[in-house]
């Protein structure tokens, strides 16, 4: 029985994994064949994931343990979020930064472009499967002589999120992959990438998987993230509705007791509209991740990236190599938390 519901599952799953990959290869302009190595290599992740649910579906009927995985993949990864929720009644204080740095030049003379975004947030547990994690928004930034952003220097308090998630299931040695979904609505004072004063609306929707490819030294995760925003620029009274659409994968190796890393790559695509209804441009990212867990009380996440080959819709760049108007040359996240 228990076969047959994982072939049943693996019905639904496949068509939505090819879905996916459409999205990734299809042709919305003409491009070098090198640009698509690394939706490629994005794909390859995805339909990997199939085989891997079918396996431990069918190791139910084997006769395997049923013991739950000990490694929480909650913050495991760097960019790529996991799907693990804390025990009922768990509570973790999280400080959160993403710094990004680097984008295209206005004109001749020194430039610089330097933007982070701490957040300070509380996650609750109020059972096995579900997190809910209110949060607070800064921003401190520095940029000169960069196209499309004003010159300003500044630091201030940006706003506020709430974050829910809820995992379906837990890894165990019968079933070593783990489902969750996440939404995060979220208020901002400025516009992220401009820095300008405004309201700005968004919703962070993530589909989360991940998997324990060899027990106690290997695990993968994988990110599809839909990211709407409404941002009502003050003073001109504009309204500006932006939305992205982010693949992410990684693999995390434990070398160490409570020492992990691995690589991670991301592919980001922007679009004018909330319902990914113009395409503006495209951007491939990798890097390192480093992940430290101090004895289950605490953790420490350092992951950097990289732009490894962008595609700039807009005229005055399309023949440059990167895609920087909604996406930095170069990101790193650096995430610590006390769970108590």
């Amino acid at each position: 029985m228990l076969v047959w519901l994982w072939r049943i599952g693996r019905a639904v799953i496949d068509p939505v994994l090819f879905g996916i990959a459409r999205i990734l290869l299809m042709p919305s302009y003409p491009r070098p064949p090198r640009f698509r190595f690394g939706r490629c290599l994005i794909l390859a992740g995805l339909l990997a994931l199939a085989p891997i649910g079918t396996q431990a579906g069918e190791g139910q009927s084997s006769g395997q343990g049923n013991a739950p995985d000990e490694v929480d993949s909650e913050n495991l990864f760097g960019f790529t979020e996991g799907t693990d929720v804390g025990k009922k009644g768990e509570q973790d204080l999280i400080v959160d930064t993403i710094v990004r740095f680097s984008k295209r030049r206005a004109g001749p003379g020194a430039s610089g472009y330097a933007a982070a975004q701490p957040v300070i947030s509380y996650q609750y547990d109020p059972t096995d499967n579900l997190s809910i994690e209110p949060g607070l928004y800064f921003d401190t930034r520095d940029s000169r002589n960069i196209a499309g952003v004003p010159d300003k220097a500044f630091a201030t308090f940006n706003g506020g999120s709430l974050e829910v998630k809820y995992q379906f299931f837990k890894r165990t040695d019968e079933r070593p992959f783990s489902l969750s979904v996440q939404a995060e609505p979220q208020y901002a004072r400025i516009t992220p990438v401009e820095g300008q004063g405004a309201d700005v609306f968004s919703v962070d929707t993530r589909l989360m998987a991940d998997v324990r490819l060899v027990p106690d030294k290997l695990w993968a995760g994988f990110n599809l993230i839909y990211d709407p925003s409404v941002a009502h620029l003050k003073g001109s009274g504009e309204v500006d509705r932006t939305s992205t659409l982010t693949v992410s994968g990684t693999l995390m190796t434990q070398i160490a007791q409570g020492v992990f890393i691995g690589p991670e790559i991301r592919y980001f695509r922007a679009y004018d509209g909330s319902f990914l209804n113009r395409f503006l441009g495209r951007a491939g990212f990798a890097g390192p991740v480093l992940h430290y867990q101090v004895k289950e009380k605490a953790f420490l996440t350092l992951a950097y990236a990289t732009q490894v080959f962008g595609h700039d819709r807009d005229p005055e760049f399309t023949d440059r190599a990167f895609y920087l108007n909604q996406a930095p040359r170069h990101a790193v996240r650096v995430r610590f938390g006390l769970v108590f």
